[in-house]
């Protein structure tokens, strides 16, 4: 799970002006994509953000910090979701993730649940940083479907973000969009997924 509000005050507070500008749900600055894409270095983003925030005397560690607060880690009980789902269905992860957060993400694996990462939980993982794609890019999307073989009208995207759903749709991916009022619980429940 992630949480925007947290990562927001998080910039903040280490003196990024305009932060709604800078990094929100609905989008961000190119320097985010880039990593994201795995097109710059951790050393590189660092950089990047010291200098949006004006303040190059920000560490390294509360540059990581700062970002990593977004992530929330994986709530109780969605793991043994997705080990459902996978006895019926053909599973991928598709994520935008970045060299902090993945290994932010695989460590907080490790310790709170011990496995060492999602691939137990997916036929194959996707993630933005490794592919060199992010969404809502439909290449992403269609580089899933082409390399699975899988048909796109057949397809469901679940997601958090409006934005990544229109970039599946547009290529004929059925959609869901998960949220704190509807998650995946409810969603596999409205859909009799399981």
């Amino acid at each position: 799970m992630i949480d925007f509000p947290r990562v927001r005050q998080a910039f903040m507070d280490l003196g990024i002006k305009n932060v709604d500008d800078f990094f929100a749900h609905h989008g961000q600055d190119s320097l985010f994509d880039a990593f994201d894409r795995g097109e710059i270095t951790v050393a590189e983003f660092r950089d990047g953000v010291r200098a949006k925030a004006e303040r190059p005397d920000l560490t390294d560690q509360q540059i990581d910090d700062a970002w990593n607060s977004l992530l929330l880690g994986v709530p109780e009980g969605k793991h043994e979701i997705l080990e459902e789902l996978k006895k019926n269905y053909r599973t991928f992860l598709c994520s935008n993730n970045n060299e902090l957060h993945y290994a932010y993400c695989m460590n907080s694996l490790q310790e709170q649940y011990g496995i060492p990462d999602n691939e137990q939980f997916f036929e194959r993982t996707y993630y933005s940083h490794l592919e060199g794609l992010r969404k809502p890019d439909t290449t992403i999307f269609e580089r899933l479907l082409q390399e699975n073989g899988l048909i796109a009208e057949e397809t469901l995207f679940i997601d958090d973000s409006p934005q990544h759903l229109e970039g599946a749709a547009k290529l004929g991916i059925q959609t869901a969009l998960c949220t704190k009022e509807r998650p995946l619980e409810v969603l596999v429940k409205e859909l009799n997924l399981i």
